[in-house]
């Protein structure tokens, strides 16, 4: 169950993440509070994973999810680069998070 939390909250980070790209500075009421909530929510999420995983993995894990996922999200709908090399590199990071999964308990 904590790793379905980690995933969540994660997912939460990618939404921020892309929510701070909307809110122009904090200057837009609406995407701002909806960025915090994000925020908020992903970090209450974290907490409640971190009962039963390691620090440094559950950490490791959040962030991944965040970077692959605000990487894929940007490529998609932001028309940012998809060459070879910045897939590779996303590559290493979900190889990274699955093998901290393989080899962590709980």
């Amino acid at each position: 169950m904590a790793w379905l939390i980690l995933v969540l909250a994660g997912l939460f980070e990618v939404g921020w993440a892309v929510g701070l790209k909307y809110t122009e500075g904090f200057t837009r009421l609406w995407p701002t509070l909806g960025t915090v909530a994000a925020m908020v929510i992903s970090m209450a999420l974290l907490g409640l994973a971190l009962r039963s995983l390691p620090l440094g993995t559950a950490y490791a894990v959040w962030t991944g999810i965040g970077t692959i996922g605000t990487v894929i999200f940007g490529i998609i709908f932001f028309a940012e680069q998809a060459d070879i090399a910045r897939l590779f590199c996303v590559a290493l990071i979900v190889t990274g998070i699955v093998g901290l999964k393989l080899f962590t308990a709980s």
